[in-house]
């Protein structure tokens, strides 16, 4: 079955990928979910963490740019409500 996990053996953590546990948190802080944050914050080493959500931030506004017709820059200091530079 496509996107099933595989079998571990009883008592054996599951591995998260470092995409997976930036999205996961991300979505968990933007819902203000606390429990879920400090959860996700568990899945991977803080650089790790830190890696994969600087990625998806990239990736964000590089997507908000395309699809607004602006500069990565503007999208992500409209983002932070920043004056215009």
């Amino acid at each position: 079955m496509p996107g099933a996990e595989a079998p571990r053996a009883p008592g054996t953590a599951r591995r998260y990928n470092i995409f997976e546990a930036a999205a996961a948190h991300v979505a968990a802080c933007a819902e203000d979910d606390d429990e879920r944050t400090a959860e996700t914050a568990e899945w991977v080493s803080p650089e790790a963490l830190a890696f994969g959500i600087n990625e998806l931030a990239c990736r964000a506004v590089i997507a908000l740019a395309r699809e607004r017709s602006e500069s990565p820059q503007t999208v992500a200091r409209d983002l932070l409500n920043l004056p215009v530079a």
